[in-house]
């Protein structure tokens, strides 16, 4: 007499086997989420121990009197950081202004306006220009930009606007406005992709119902849209804040790299960014060099700042 072998029946094998992955996965996907979060806090921290060791020599030579001074001679080994930080906030933001109501603009029409046969083609291009490298943008500021800015923009705003610092002096084809141009260009798609996602998934039912209550299109868009929006789009801000602060290549090559403070947009200037690429490759070992590096640490100090800022005000904004 045989006797048969008892089976299990294919459903507990399957459960068995389940209860296996997620015995063995789960711990694994936290283990690997964990290991790759704790990568890149480590990155960070090895990058600001580098510049801050490395910036230690300039910090202790000057200290906080380095952020005042404007002049930065390595024969007499005297620097000081205040032409780049100017050069560098007044450009970033003045690029912002511009950005971010085109941004805006753009990513509404491109939602609520525009057909839908121009939707998708518009939202590709905006997506490769900023993907465009900087250099490029650099040399199309030179060969194109630069002549434009002399022979048509500055003068045009100089005949207008003239009895305002911004736009007094002589022209200029490099100069702080052709930097904050280009990084307007820069800026622009970055700050536009994030913002057209961020309306294409407000909730559709928001909407029926502004309208249900007889909204234009311009009202609904301000009463929920535009609220709802509002963390993503200051996220989209920041990012290209972020952007702007850290640019060097393009920006070296259009804004003419004087060490100088003016009130003049058409005034020639610099960046942090723009005078560590300058000089860096040809700085003297010792304090030159550790000037360098504490220019590195105060873009690194500002980047910090501007992040935990825009964290504030998008967590702000969650709350309410």
């Amino acid at each position: 007499m045989t006797t048969a072998t008892a089976t299990p029946p294919r459903g507990r094998l399957a459960d068995a086997q389940v209860k296996l992955s997620d015995r063995i996965g789960e711990p694994t996907f936290k283990a690997l989420c964990a290991l790759a979060a704790l990568i890149a806090v480590a990155v960070i921290i090895a990058i600001a121990v580098t510049v801050f060791s490395n910036a230690g020599t300039s910090i202790s030579h000057f200290g906080l009197a380095f952020l005042g001074h404007s002049t930065w001679n390595p024969v007499t080994s005297v620097f000081g950081a205040a032409p780049m930080i100017y050069g560098t906030f007044l450009s970033s933001v003045l690029s912002l202004v511009i950005a971010v109501p085109m941004a805006i603009l753009i990513a509404m029409y491109l939602t609520e306006l525009a057909p839908g046969w121009i939707q998708r083609p518009v939202a590709i291009l905006v997506e490769l220009l900023a993907a465009l490298p900087s250099v490029i943008l650099g040399l199309w500021g030179i060969a194109i930009l630069g002549p434009f800015m002399i022979n048509t923009l500055q003068p045009f705003l100089h005949s207008f606007l003239s009895w305002i610092p911004l736009f007094s002096g002589t022209y200029n084809g490099l100069s702080m406005l052709s930097a904050i141009l280009i990084l307007t260009i820069m800026v622009l798609p970055i700050i536009t992709s994030i913002t057209r996602e961020v309306f294409a998934t407000t909730d559709g039912s928001i909407k029926e119902a502004a309208y249900a209550l007889g909204a234009t299109r311009w009202e609904m868009m301000r009463m929920t849209v535009l609220p709802v929006a509002r963390p993503g789009i200051v996220g989209a801000v920041i990012l290209g804040l972020g952007r702007a602060l850290g640019e060097a290549v393009a920006v070296t090559q259009v804004i003419g790299n004087a060490n100088q403070i003016s009130s003049s947009l058409f005034a020639q200037g610099t960046t942090i960014a723009a005078q560590i690429v300058n000089q860096f490759p040809n700085a003297s070992p010792g304090i030159e060099r550790s000037s360098l590096m504490y220019l590195g640490a105060i873009l690194l100090v500002i980047s910090v700042i501007v992040n935990i800022i825009g964290r504030l005000i998008i967590h702000r904004g969650e709350v309410r």
